[in-house]
């Protein structure tokens, strides 16, 4: 029988084409094959399945399959041998009792390259009873558990999951290089005492975009140690705003260096983009801080510098902030103000902001007690377009 050699090759290249798919392709590990089920604790079945997904040579994903699923405590920490992947597509449930965690975090994922947590699953910290335990006037807050914490991460990517209902901040990023969050959903109740929505500190080249954060504290919160933080197309409400800080409490914190917002909306929060240092702090450095095209929708304080930043009255006012900022601009502000305070530019007495810019402000306040107005201490910036209301006035405009 005669054989055609153009078939022939054609079907070697089909058996070829398609062993190299099943290789490219990821190992599945659905956790119900590791013993998970609704009805109890599934902590070791995510345990379990990690273990075998980490020593995988080629790529791997974690499945947690549609449902509601209880977990005690979870810690991923690598290396792993290749990149891994854990999609959450049903719901994980923590305790309601904080003290069923005594330690560390909820979930943790540390020392992995190459990490994606993804899925239109969500992580629901239930943490309506711990709010009402941690009163932060009367008392230190507590340190309660965060919903989800990275640590040591690189090259990695956060996407599409929703936390719900942290005890304490929902997301905490520490150690981090090349990190990137994308269309996640954080919500919590105005009430939830200290839940800020992310929290990034001591990272390189964080990314933050197409997120939608309502919380009872910052939406995002910037520690020190901290450079090329690019946060984009965010959504903030409700919430504190997006604040740098508060810096200047601990002794030996080192730079912010670059942090740009951008495309970024608020809507009836307590701040919008805001800079806070403790008063009587050890120095520190904040710079080359970037805010363009913001809308503010109801905002109590839609620009905030605030180098007098004490909660509780738990510092002393007196003696200045030590921490230096310098090269902020502040470009395309727009919208509205719940109360006549639309910009605050309160620097340190002791270390004037240097190189402040502000750029076409067009906030409005419609209250009883006049128009929208500004106040500035110890800081003279440029001026480029529009200022309503006049912001700094005598100062330098360009």
């Amino acid at each position: 029988m005669e054989i055609n050699i153009k078939v022939l090759f054609a079907f070697i290249l089909m058996l070829f084409l398609a062993r190299l798919g099943d290789a490219q392709s990821p190992a599945v590990f659905d956790v119900t094959k590791f013993g998970a089920t609704p009805n109890g604790d599934i902590s070791k079945a995510i345990l379990d399945a990690f273990k075998e997904a980490c020593a995988s040579t080629s790529p791997s994903k974690i499945v947690i399959p549609k449902g509601t699923f209880p977990m005690k405590q979870v810690k991923l920490e690598g290396p792993c041998k290749a990149p891994l992947e854990f999609q959450v597509q049903g719901t994980l449930q923590a305790s309601p009792d904080p003290k069923l965690l005594p330690q560390g975090e909820w979930f943790t994922v540390n020392y992995l390259d190459h990490f994606t947590l993804s899925g239109t699953g969500i992580f629901d910290g239930q943490g309506k009873a711990a709010w009402a335990q941690n009163d932060c006037a009367k008392t230190k807050c507590a340190h309660l558990p965060y919903n989800l914490s990275f640590n040591f991460l690189k090259s990695s990517t956060i996407q599409d999951i929703t936390s719900k209902d942290s005890k304490n901040f929902h997301m905490n990023v520490n150690g981090c290089n090349n990190l990137t969050f994308i269309r996640v959903k954080i919500t919590a109740p105005p009430e939830s005492i200290n839940t800020d929505g992310i929290h990034v500190a001591r990272s390189n080249n964080v990314n933050i975009m197409d997120t939608v954060i309502g919380t009872g504290d910052d939406c995002i919160s910037i520690g020190d140690e901290l450079q090329q933080l690019h946060i984009t197309r965010v959504t903030c409400g409700p919430g504190h705003g997006i604040s740098v800080g508060s810096l200047g409490r601990t002794p030996g914190e080192k730079p912010v260096v670059g942090v740009y917002v951008k495309n970024c909306t608020f809507i009836n929060t307590d701040n919008g983009v805001r800079i806070k240092t403790w008063p009587a702090s050890h120095q520190g450095v904040v710079t080359e801080l970037h805010y363009e095209d913001i809308i503010v929708q109801n905002v109590s304080n839609p620009i905030v510098i605030d180098q007098v930043y004490c909660p509780y009255n738990q510092c002393n006012k007196a003696l200045p902030s030590q921490v230096k900022i310098s090269k902020v601009s502040i470009k395309n502000v727009r919208g509205t103000s719940r109360t006549q305070d639309a910009v605050l530019l309160i620097c340190s007495k002791g270390v004037p902001c240097e190189g402040v810019e502000v750029g076409d402000i067009d906030i409005s306040y419609n209250g009883k007690e006049g128009p929208a107005k500004s106040i500035c201490e110890n800081v003279k910036p440029t001026f480029v377009g529009k200022q309503n209301p006049p912001v700094c006035a005598g100062a330098q405009t360009s």
